[in-house]
């Protein structure tokens, strides 16, 4: 078998995706969400109504309204997952999940195709993760069911000429799998990624049943893989099913962060995520398997009118089409508890935000979605949401200079007693402490619980992933202080983004930096210098007129002012090689054997340079089998009855491309 023996693959049980009772989740969600946004907002109102709502407190109530609904969303997605996890429900189905079953995989019924689209990639390494991900799929036996692509939209002529050699040379190093292996490069980038994934399907999805989506960086176990395809193999009205990647390979103080807080936090609210989402789950664009024939089907995305923000190319695809496949009947699922499916992320502060930077533009777009015709509520909530995530950040910055300007005003008119000539009686200011400070206390608990949450599921299943106890803790601390450190930059940049989108300032989509490197002092302050003075300006006035409101504000201008030598020293590769031999910010990608990310290591460090290139024992392309891909309408559909499945691919209705 593709030169290896075969073998069954023990994975974990598929079976029929269920969620039982999903309109009654989704009710007691919406209830608590709304009853604690009611409390909060009605709070904040007892505050600001004790002397009289002036306009200026009026619209503080308006935007913290906002982000409070915001912060109590997470939290209780949250909270519901902590409660599965620490009595180990399955969040779909919600039977116990210990012990968790297995299943021997001796036989697929379908054929996948695992394709990586890419576009001015580092050459190295993504071929090195295309190998360590195609090994790791052979080492179980089942590498025929499945055929490789590495889908390029490269345009440097540097990097086309290094793609085309170092490919000739994997075929060489894989030997006997090769013949799984292909490669394709658009000379046109038309549509970005959605094109070259389109494109794909189109010619040579008619082969296969599904196909799962790599990044660039994503690596993925073969046991992971063979649980997905065994998953939509027990659910044929499955249009895709969305795995919880986990960020690795970080070397950086700041990537080292990330990376810990990811694999601590995020498998937790993922869980309570597919609680409330059900099968209207959503799709982040990789490390998910796709129904090709719901794919070609539904999600053919158009072009949205007008210019500026809201018009144009679809930026943030994924979303959309998840939203799609809703629309057209099929079930779109987050498998919160599957492992092996791995990422990387920017490794410092400034790469991070760059990254945000097109995410914003992308999400917001999606507001110009919301009245698409036939589209889930669920998913237009999705699309809410992802928009809102980013444009929060705007009205906190908004929240705190209002704030001030309403603290220096108070300041300076607090002995005012007599507000008219002719009045009898003074206006006592009332200050309601007690509510100031249970406001404050609720705000606080909302946003640090889910962590100590996950701590505490962390501590009683997996501290051993994470070098024990006390390193867990220890890691969780320093998190949660850096956390608040980088908020309010992080806070300004994305500030910056939400209005440079709203003013119709487009972002260029190019390849993201993932290697570790230490920014310069000269970028760092470049980035940082404005904020710093601005910050220093808005603590000094505020000290000397409102002096109480400035030991509020600390947090937040020490970020602002400390922000050049944060974005310096958390990018620097020795303080990370640091926390990671004092057990500060271990993961389970750094305690465990994880043999995919060893051969993604040893593939890094191999010398392609050594196997003989010989461009005839390059595999050709399968033939083309052209599909349509109809564009979709968001103001005209008409639901349509649903088709039984297409028997297999012999009796795929298709034609030879002309």
């Amino acid at each position: 078998m593709s030169g290896l023996h075969p073998k069954s693959a023990e994975i974990s049980s598929g079976g029929r995706l269920r969620a039982p009772g999903k309109l009654a989740r989704q009710l007691v969600f919406l209830l608590l969400c709304v009853g604690t946004v009611a409390n909060g907002v009605w709070l904040m109102f007892d505050i600001f109504s004790s002397n009289g709502t002036t306009p200026l407190e009026a619209t503080l109530l308006f935007l913290f309204s906002i982000t409070f609904t915001w912060i109590v969303i997470a939290f209780w997605s949250g909270a519901i997952g902590f409660v599965l996890q620490l009595l180990r429900l399955d969040p779909l189905s919600l039977k116990h999940q210990l012990p968790r079953e297995t299943q021997r995989i001796t036989e697929l019924k379908s054929r996948t195709a695992i394709v990586m689209p890419v576009y001015n990639e580092d050459t190295k390494r993504i071929l090195a993760g295309f190998e360590a991900n195609l090994r790791s799929v052979a080492h179980t036996g089942h590498l025929d069911s499945f055929d490789f692509y590495l889908l390029s939209d490269t345009q440097d002529p540097k990097l086309i000429e290094a793609e085309s050699s170092g490919w000739q040379q994997l075929i060489a190093r894989l030997g006997p799998l090769a013949s799984h292996a292909f490669y394709r490069r658009r000379e046109k980038n038309l549509h970005r990624k959605v094109g070259n994934l389109a494109d794909f399907c189109q010619r040579w999805g008619a082969h296969y049943d599904h196909m799962i989506v790599l990044d660039a960086d994503s690596i993925m176990t073969g046991e992971c893989v063979l649980t997905l395809v065994s998953a939509m193999e027990a659910n044929p009205t499955a249009g895709l099913i969305q795995t919880v990647p986990i960020p690795v390979r970080q070397t950086t103080l700041f990537g080292r962060f990330l990376q810990f807080a990811a694999a601590l936090n995020s498998p937790m609210l993922a869980t309570g995520l597919a609680f409330w989402q059900t099968d209207t789950a959503n799709y982040w664009g990789h490390n998910a398997i796709i129904r090709i024939e719901a794919f070609l089907e539904s999600c053919g995305l158009p072009a949205l009118p007008g210019k500026g923000a809201f018009g144009g190319e679809i930026l943030s695809h994924d979303f959309v089409e998840a939203a799609l496949l809703r629309r057209a009947g099929w079930d779109v699922f987050l498998l919160a508890d599957v492992e092996g499916s791995y990422e990387e992320v920017p490794s410092n502060l400034l790469d991070y935000a760059t990254r945000d930077r097109r995410w914003v533009q992308g999400n917001i777009q999606h507001l110009a979605l919301l009245n698409a015709r036939g589209i889930r509520t669920l998913s237009r909530v999705h699309f809410l949401f992802g928009a809102v995530a980013y444009i929060s950040t705007l009205v906190w910055l908004l929240m705190l200079a209002l704030s001030t300007v309403d603290a220096l005003v108070r300041a300076t008119t607090s002995n005012v007693f007599f507000s008219s000539g002719y009045q009898l009686f003074p206006d006592w200011p009332i200050a309601k402490t007690d509510l100031i400070f249970s406001m404050l206390y609720m705000t606080v608990a909302l946003l640090l619980l889910p962590k100590l949450m996950s701590l505490i599921v962390g501590l009683c299943y997996r501290r051993h992933e994470f070098g024990g106890a006390l390193r867990l803790i220890l890691s969780a601390v320093a998190e949660v202080i850096f956390a608040i450190l980088i908020a309010p930059l992080m806070m300004v940049f994305h500030s910056y983004f939400v209005i440079c989108v709203f003013l119709g300032r487009k972002v260029r989509w190019d390849a993201q930096s993932r290697e570790g490197r230490m920014i310069p002092w000269k970028q760092a302050l470049y980035r940082t210098a404005f904020v710093g003075c601005v910050a220093i300006a808005w603590g000094g006035v505020t000290y000397f007129y409102a002096p109480v409101f400035f030991w509020w504000l600390t947090p937040v201008l020490l970020g602002l002012i400390l922000a050049a030598p944060t974005v310096r020293y958390s990018s620097s590769i020795t303080l990370g090689r640091i926390t990671r031999r004092v057990g500060i910010f271990l993961c389970p990608s750094e305690t465990k054997h994880i043999p995919v990310l060893e051969e993604l290591n040893k593939a890094l460090t191999a010398d392609l340079s050594a196997n003989p290139i010989n461009a005839q024992t390059v595999p050709e392309l399968p033939p083309e089998i052209w599909r349509d891909m109809p564009v979709q309408s968001f103001r005209q559909w008409q639901p349509t009855p649903k088709l039984p499945p297409l028997p297999k691919r012999q009796g795929v209705l298709a034609q030879s491309r002309p």
